[in-house]
């Protein structure tokens, strides 16, 4: 079994910083896509947590897509809100995303390294990948 990863040496950080991490590693038919904020080109996108969430999915849909995964591959989602008060528009968000393939998850309030109010991660299994 090797490791593949993708996105190495290509992610910006808030202020332009280069970031250390891949944007997912593969293995065994599993794939794990690091987390997502509502950036763009190294900058956050200013907006309410609609608007947050849906481009902090967007950004994880894009990395999985670029590795050959679609959103009925994913299999576990990690949810950090920076305000409890953001879980029932996240939720919709969430199910406009996923509708008839919900995965399991976790959603979390925390502070966060990047001034935004979500971000989201996701593992995503394909058993015609494995080996």
């Amino acid at each position: 079994m090797s490791i593949k990863r993708y996105g190495t040496g290509s992610g910006i950080g808030t202020g332009g910083q280069k970031l250390p991490f891949a944007k997912a590693t593969e293995a065994d038919g599993w794939l794990f896509v690091s987390g997502q904020t509502p950036m763009t080109d190294g900058e956050v996108v200013e907006g309410g947590i609609i608007e947050q969430s849906r481009l902090a999915f967007e950004n994880c849909l894009t990395i999985m897509k670029d590795a050959g995964y679609g959103v009925e591959d994913v299999v576990h989602v990690t949810a950090v809100l920076t305000d409890a008060r953001y879980f029932s528009s996240f939720n919709k968000v969430f199910a406009e995303i996923f509708g008839d393939h919900p995965p399991a998850r976790i959603c979390s309030v925390q502070d966060l390294v990047v001034d935004c109010k979500v971000e989201v991660d996701m593992k995503c299994f394909r058993a015609d990948r494995r080996g």
